[in-house]
């Protein structure tokens, strides 16, 4: 359940000077920031590693964290896409056998996260899942992101603008560049699936 705005404030001001408050605000984020670089990679273990950087970053720079319009999420999500950026640049590739059955969708290795019920719906068909991953791996990262984001996450352009830091026109350009992209390398069935609404 989603914190009151005002309590997360006072979280978030506490945590800065007792790091166990800092619980309160993993726990709200953890699943989505997992998921979000979950899709990013399509790499459980580096999902799981990206995820524990991306707190212990927010950790260790809560205390530069300003209060403003923006949500804390938002700033949790830059976060995790520079951690991603990192990682893609370490690792050229994504190694699409981390979505086969000895990645754990299927044995259920995952079942310690919340979330694993509704990953293993996303990811039902996993030869979907895995065409478009290999369509979306050939984007530049700034499209990469905000088509996890819209498609994956079911951010909204303000919240995307938010996280992205870049305006809401911007957004919109940046996903309809990706879509016309991605349309020439997908087949058109799949598509479908994530066609803008």
């Amino acid at each position: 359940m989603q914190l009151p705005f005002e309590n997360e404030k006072e979280i978030i001001e506490k945590a800065k000077s007792d790091p166990e408050i800092f619980g309160k605000l993993f726990e709200k984020y953890y699943d989505q920031i997992y998921r979000f670089i979950l899709h990013r990679t399509a790499n459980v273990a580096a999902a799981e590693e990206l995820t524990s950087n991306t707190f212990f970053k927010a950790l260790n720079n809560l205390w530069n964290f300003k209060w403003s319009e923006v949500p804390f999420s938002a700033w949790l999500y830059r976060i995790a896409t520079n951690e991603a950026n990192i990682y893609f640049r370490k690792n050229k590739r994504i190694d699409l056998k981390d979505f086969s059955e000895d990645a754990g969708f299927e044995n259920g290795s995952l079942a310690s996260y919340d979330e694993h019920k509704i990953l293993e719906a996303e990811l039902s068909e996993k030869r979907i899942f895995l065409n478009l991953q290999k369509a979306i791996e050939t984007l530049k990262p700034k499209y990469q992101e905000v088509i996890v984001l819209k498609y994956f996450e079911e951010k909204s352009i303000k919240e995307i603008s938010e996280i992205l830091n870049k305006s809401e026109g911007t957004i919109k350009s940046l996903i309809h560049r990706a879509v016309n992209m991605l349309k020439e390398k997908i087949d058109p069935s799949l598509y479908d699936e994530y066609k803008n609404e």
